[in-house]
């Protein structure tokens, strides 16, 4: 029995359309090992948006062939009811990388909904990438294009290039920070992932956040926050979430289901929030209809609002809607 399609995502063998794939919700990206049965099937009725099967740094290397078909049994057997699914393969350096695009996608394909490729230095590596998953696709019969792309930037040269990697294929959905990795390349002095560095007054991912942020909204692809390594301290994990937040970022990974709720909550509006969004957006159409006087600018209480004001409102609703949050205020039309 093949696992359910996760709610709102087209049935396998339907092509989403390209917007309507990008905006699935990603507050919360739970990664699971392959390798651990028990945590595949566990991470099935955990409340993360997306689970992310993990080939590449949470398999060891004698551990990696195995968790491929792992992996398969997983996706075709489990419950991923509401979740996106995604494989994380290792990386083009490595000698593993086709081999796990083609068993897990083979073996599963129409229960995926992406491939996420670490550690990508240029748009070349998408490509290629996005060319073996259309061989698979056509050998297997599946929908072309369906599948779609992760990309994590992990190193300088990633970074200096994401401009290129954000448009080197329509399946791109999301643009992925990766931390640690990063630290590393940049001979960051410290050993704390995620935390900032000693002796720096400012914020030394501002930079990296913000340039991974331009690319991805550029070509309208949604930008996640890598992982937070202390994962029992819950409060440091939602400091440097709130951070990712306020720029505009999506989601965050998660490493540990004591992590979700905090990054459920924090990529989410709040509910004033939201009842605010929708507020703004009844009254703009409201007040630019015949009905309202076909007006450019209104009034809504005390506040103006404007066709900007409407833009940044559907950002809101848009992730309140996509959170399943249910909206507690009314708009009231003024009496003619």
């Amino acid at each position: 029995m093949t696992a359910p399609t996760p709610a709102g995502t087209p049935a396998p063998g339907t092509a989403p359309g390209t917007r309507d794939r990008r905006s699935r919700p990603r507050r919360s990206c739970l990664a699971v090992p392959g390798s651990n049965p028990r945590f595949l099937e566990k991470a099935q009725g955990l409340p993360a948006d997306q689970v992310f099967l993990d080939l590449e740094d949470a398999c060891a290397p004698l551990a990696k062939e195995g968790a491929r078909h792992s992996i398969v049994d997983a996706l075709n057997k489990g419950d991923w009811t509401g979740k996106i699914r995604v494989v994380r393969v290792n990386d083009w350096t490595t000698h593993w990388t086709y081999r796990d695009v083609i068993t897990v996608v083979e073996g599963a394909g129409q229960n995926l909904d992406c491939v996420m490729l670490p550690k990508v230095q240029d748009a070349q590596q998408i490509v290629a990438l996005d060319l073996l998953l259309t061989q698979i696709e056509k050998t297997m019969g599946f929908e072309v294009g369906r599948i779609g792309i992760e990309a994590q930037i992990e190193n300088a040269r990633g970074l200096v290039n994401v401009d290129a990697i954000a448009a080197a294929s329509p399946r791109l959905e999301t643009i992925v920070f990766g931390p640690a990795d990063f630290m590393a390349s940049i001979n960051m002095k410290s050993l704390v992932v995620g935390e900032q560095p000693p002796g720096y007054g400012a914020d030394a991912y501002h930079y990296i956040l913000m340039r991974i942020l331009m690319a991805a909204r550029t070509h309208d692809l949604q930008a996640i926050d890598g992982p937070y390594l202390q994962i029992r301290n819950v409060d440091g994990y939602r400091e440097v979430a709130r951070r990712a937040a306020a720029l505009g970022y999506d989601g965050k990974w998660v490493l540990h289901p004591g992590q979700i709720e905090a990054s459920n909550e924090i990529f989410s509006p709040s509910q004033e929030d939201y009842d605010h969004a929708e507020l703004i957006l009844d009254a703009y159409e409201y007040h630019t209809s015949e009905a309202g006087g076909a007006k450019g600018s209104a009034m809504l209480g005390d506040e103006m609002i404007d066709e900007a004001s409407r833009k940044m409102a559907l950002v809101v609703s848009g992730k309140g809607r996509a959170a399943g949050m249910r909206r507690t205020t009314s708009f009231d039309r003024p009496e003619a």
